[in-house]
């Protein structure tokens, strides 16, 4: 039998509720169709945004929304997309499919949007082919109160006082599309950049550098080494995919075991990144002033057959479902050090939360696992050892679960468990030496197909429903935890 024993009178920090932010970039249909519908769309929406999808993403409590990008952020000018649409110039879309937009979702309407979601705005300035000027003044832009021309400039266009932003982003990638830099270089414009990101009135910027691409640690040592005093966050991209290599990336509907378990292999490899970058940083960083952001992740499939393939368009399954509750598990367990993620992208690219049709919406099995897992959002980790059987296949094994556990203000006990194998329900013994519930809530999300997906014939396919597989034992309780499935308990005292 697995055994979990949770001690919640080890309390182990806080768990950010920044680590269940998203990713919004102008690639495919995320910004245009997914958000943006404009003023005279059918669609309902206020002020051209999309009511449904709001409303959406309100429910799962999104506490950030990172803009333009991605690599577009670094082909991105900001002064092009203010003042009236009439006039904002157009641009081609080189990094995604080479459209030409007309820049009519731009500064104004991204706040806005973060305004409407009640989220802060994670904005990524443009250091690839961009300027300190046009960065600095980008910010003097939003967030400057006095006089001066940009914030006369933000008053024609019509907003008086300025935003407050906290998080931004000093260039995206620039080890590959924003600029092919070298770490030495960078970790020298990222110095020079960042001195022009001013603070303005008590706005104070959380000032996010470029950092390692996957497993790059000299990338993270040269960047904590040379100006890990002067960033306030170093971000780390990992995707998933399901062959060994970049390029063999698999479908997101049409897989078998073997698919299933390499997607699941790659994606604890998270597990070992977070790990061994956040020792170099510590080295640098003892009392980890500076946060690990891994603000994109997720899963990378094919597009789906029939799609523009620079729009990365892909299904969603209760594969992906898993990867994400996962993903969110190896994060709230290293809160120390990994304050702040986005998954990568939140509406109709790559391992979308929505995905939108037209007027039609759907939510992804992505999404419900996000709504099982907000519970951990500000509470507190607690100490958690797992003794798991093996996942095996092909002469392979990973961990058949993976947890986190926390507890909030109210000093109920959350617990988020997935178990990995689509072949075998994971017996488990949670042991609590210190905590006596008297009220146990369960949700699972699962399926006895491996590739089960909401469909805009179907939206409700897969979704959460209550779980019984969960008996009182002594000291503790009894699960019962179905192959491949998420769960979330809520213990009460």
């Amino acid at each position: 039998m697995n055994s979990i024993k949770i001690y919640t009178g080890q309390r182990k920090g806080v768990i950010s509720k920044h680590i269940y932010g998203q990713f919004s970039e102008h690639l495919g249909r995320c910004i245009y169709e997914g958000f943006w519908v404009g003023e005279d769309s059918p669609i309902p929406n206020t002020n051209g945004i999309r009511n449904d999808v709001v409303e959406a993403l309100k429910k799962i409590n999104i506490p950030n929304l990172r803009w333009p990008g991605g690599c577009f952020a670094d082909e991105y000018h900001w002064k092009d997309g203010v003042g009236p649409k009439s006039k904002r110039k157009y641009m081609i879309n080189t990094h995604w499919g080479g459209v030409v937009e007309n820049n009519h979702f731009g500064t104004h309407e991204f706040l806005m949007l973060c305004d409407m979601l009640e989220c802060e705005p994670y904005i990524c300035g443009n250091v690839g082919s961009g300027t300190v000027q046009e960065m600095s003044e980008w910010i003097e832009y939003m967030t400057f109160d006095g006089q001066s021309p940009m914030a006369k400039w933000r008053r024609e266009n019509g907003r008086d006082k300025p935003w407050k932003l906290k998080f931004f982003g000093v260039g995206n990638e620039n080890w590959g599309c924003g600029g092919n830099m070298r770490p030495e270089y960078y970790a020298d414009e990222y110095r020079r950049y960042q001195t022009y990101c001013r603070n303005y009135g008590d706005n104070k910027l959380f000032k996010i550098a470029c950092g390692p691409n996957s497993g790059d640690y000299h990338w993270t040592e040269v960047m904590m080494k040379e100006a890990g005093n002067m960033m306030d966050g170093l971000s780390l991209h990992y995707y998933t995919v399901e062959g060994d290599h970049w390029e063999d990336k698999g479908s997101a509907l049409e897989f078998d075991e073997k698919g299933w378990f390499q997607l699941m292999k790659h994606t604890l490899l998270m597990e070992e990144m977070v790990t061994k970058h956040s020792a170099i940083m510590d080295i640098y960083d003892p009392q980890k002033k500076v946060a690990l952001v891994v603000d994109e992740w997720g899963t990378w499939h094919r597009v789906e057959p029939g799609t523009n393939p620079g729009f990365l368009y892909q299904q969603n399954t209760l594969r992906d479902a898993l990867v994400a509750g996962t993903n969110l598990n190896i994060f709230n367990n290293h809160c120390d050090r990994v304050r702040m993620t986005a998954i990568a992208q939140v509406v109709n690219v790559l391992q979308a939360m929505i995905l939108t049709e037209g007027g039609k919406m759907l939510l992804t099995p992505t999404y419900h696992v996000f709504d099982m897992y907000k519970v951990h959002q500000e509470a507190e980790l607690v100490h958690s050892i797992v003794d798991c059987g093996d996942y095996e296949f092909g002469g392979e094994k990973i961990p058949q679960i993976n947890v986190s556990a926390s507890v909030d203000a109210s000093e109920k006990l959350h617990v988020t468990i997935c178990n990995l194998n689509p072949n075998k329900t994971a017996d488990i013994r949670l042991d609590l030496p210190d905590f006596k519930p008297s009220a146990v809530r369960c949700r699972i999300l699962t399926s006895d197909t491996m590739n089960k997906h909401n469909t805009f014939e179907n939206p409700n396919a897969l979704t959460p429903v209550d779980f019984k597989g969960c008996a009182a034992a002594q000291s503790g309780l009894k699960l019962e935890l179905p192959k491949m499935s998420v769960v979330q308990l809520e213990l009460s005292k």
